[in-house]
């Protein structure tokens, strides 16, 4: 029967797939200029909710949900991780000059984000099916928190990573985080599209705007936000 890509997959998984695109770039551009793979790392999140908004609508597939999950393992898992790697052996050196234990640790240290990521989404396809059950960060929420925080002035790469620690353990920390709804989504798309744009202006408004929300919703979510 073959694959039969063009009639199964969707105008959402297309959407999906250039999000996993957008991520991939956004790791291999960090090696060269970390700002603006954090500023994809941002546009791959605005292609994460266009997805969902389109499926929603009706135009999803039987295969979409698990192109979702594998794609936000590798622009909201294994991309931050990356970014993470890039800037702490920038600061304290790689493999060819790092003393290795050094460097063991600093692979540890970056590499959290993605294992907790990857246990999480794997544990949402196997344990999870009631829309009601969301315990743990998502992923996006940790990967919009480190991308506006680099953007907004916080570019010490051990600060960065030890609150990618913290976010890491908060993906599989027992705490329901709802989904927002679209009456908070939509603006938030808009500040965090600023973010992408125009990340300097004003004395930049954009990421530490999205970054002071993200933090509110990252504390405050699990107990205070109705959800959807």
């Amino acid at each position: 029967m073959g694959f039969e890509i063009r009639r199964r997959l969707s105008l959402a998984d297309t959407v999906t797939l250039f999000n996993a695109v957008v991520g991939f770039v956004a790791g291999a551009i960090a090696f060269a200029d970390p700002h603006l793979a954090a500023r994809l790392i941002l546009l791959a999140v605005i292609a994460d909710a266009v997805d969902g908004i389109v499926a929603r609508n009706g135009d999803s597939s039987a295969v979409g949900p698990l192109l979702d999950s594998v794609t936000d393992v590798v622009s909201f898992g294994a991309t931050p991780s990356l970014f993470l790697y890039v800037l702490l052996t920038n600061a304290y050196g790689g493999i060819e000059s790092a003393h290795p234990a050094v460097f063991v640790g600093l692979v540890l240290l970056a590499s959290a984000y993605v294992v907790c990521s990857i246990i999480r989404t794997a544990f949402y396809s196997t344990y999870f099916d009631s829309p009601d059950e969301r315990p743990g960060m998502p992923n996006t929420l940790g990967s919009i928190i480190i991308a506006t925080a680099y953007l907004s002035g916080v570019t010490d790469p051990l600060v960065l990573s030890v609150g990618a620690l913290g976010l890491s353990l908060a993906m599989v920390a027992p705490f329901d985080y709802p989904k927002p709804g679209p009456k908070h989504a939509i603006p938030m798309g808009v500040v965090q599209a600023v973010a992408v744009v125009a990340p300097a202006a004003l004395f930049r408004a954009g990421p530490r705007a999205m970054l002071g929300i993200a933090l509110l919703f990252f504390a405050l979510g699990p107990w205070f936000y109705p959800g959807e």
